[in-house]
C-alpha cells in the first residue's frame, strides 16, 4: 500500500495535515537532541523526513540509520538524499529491514525514533521489543503517532478524518482505499495511557507523554532498562 502512494506521500502529508507536520517532527528532534546520542535509528523511515529533520538538528557527527521495509519509500528517501545535496545528510544511511526483525545487532544504537509507524505494525509488542533490543542500556525511545484527541475535539476530527481526508488523499495519490486505511488505524489505536503501558511492558522504563495539536498525536519518550533479556 505505501509502495502505491510513495511518489505522492509527502505532499499528501503537508496537506492532509495543513503542514502541522513540520511542528511535531520538531518537538521530536528537540527531545532527541536534549540527549545527544551519536548513533539514531529512524524506524519506518518512509521518505525519510525525520531522518533529514534529525540531521539537521543534531550534531554533525551523528551517525542516523532510516529503516523501512517498504522500499519504493526508501528509494524517495534516497533520491531525496541526492537531490538535496546537503552536507549534514552524509551522515544518514537507508537501509531495508522489517521492525519484527531488524536486521541490527543488540545495543547498538543510543537512540530509537518512530513516527507515524508503530500503528501499522502488526505487532507491536514485537516491535517495541526489537526496538528496545537494539538501544544501548539506557538508550531512549521516542514514538510520534496518532492518539485519541480530547473529548471536545472528537466530533471534528473523526468527521474530517472519515469524510474529508480519503477525498482530498484520493484526489492528490489516486489511492483513497490507502487512506481509508489510515484513518481506520488511527481511530481503533490506543491513546496515550494504553500505549504507554505497551511501551512498558516492552522493557521500558520512565515514560511520558506529551499531546499535541489538541491530542490527536502524542509523542511517548521512553529509556531502556538495563537487561533487555527481560522484557
Amino acid at each position: 500500500m505505501f509502495g502505491r502512494i510513495a511518489a505522492r506521500y509527502d505532499l499528501a502529508n503537508r496537506l492532509l495535515s495543513g503542514g502541522i507536520d513540520l511542528w511535531w517532527r520538531r518537538s521530536l528532534v528537540r527531545g532527541v537532541r536534549r540527549h545527544a546520542p551519536a548513533a539514531v535509528l529512524d524506524l519506518a523511515t518512509g521518505s525519510g523526513d525525520v531522518a533529514f529533520a534529525l540531521a539537521r538538528g543534531l550534531s554533525p557527527d551523528t551517525r542516523i540509520v532510516g529503516m523501512d521495509f517498504c522500499l519504493p519509500m526508501l528509494d524517495e528517501a534516497s533520491a531525496k538524499q541526492i537531490r538535496a545535496n546537503n552536507p549534514r545528510y552524509s551522515t544518514i544511511s537507508f537501509k531495508p529491514g522489517d521492525g519484527l526483525d531488524l536486521p541490527l545487532g543488540d545495543a547498538t544504537f543510543d537512540a530509537v525514533t518512530i513516527s507515524f509507524g508503530l500503528r501499522n505494525m502488526a505487532d507491536r509488542h514485537r516491535a517495541l521489543s526489537e526496538m528496545r533490543r537494539v538501544l544501548r542500556p539506557g538508550g531512549r525511545l521516542w514514538v510520534l503517532e496518532f492518539s485519541q484527541p480530547q473529548r471536545w475535539f472528537r466530533p471534528f476530527y473523526f468527521f474530517y478524518l472519515r469524510r474529508i481526508l480519503p477525498w482530498i488523499a484520493g484526489t492528490v495519490t489516486g489511492d483513497r482505499d490507502a487512506y481509508v486505511y489510515l484513518n481506520e488505524t488511527i481511530e481503533q489505536f490506543p491513546d496515550r495511557e494504553a500505549l504507554a503501558a505497551e511501551i512498558q511492558s516492552a522493557g521500558f522504563t520512565s515514560i511520558t507523554s506529551n499531546g499535541l495539536t489538541f491530542g490527536i498525536v502524542a509523542l511517548h519518550e521512553a529509556q531502556a532498562s538495563g537487561n533487555f533479556g527481560n522484557a
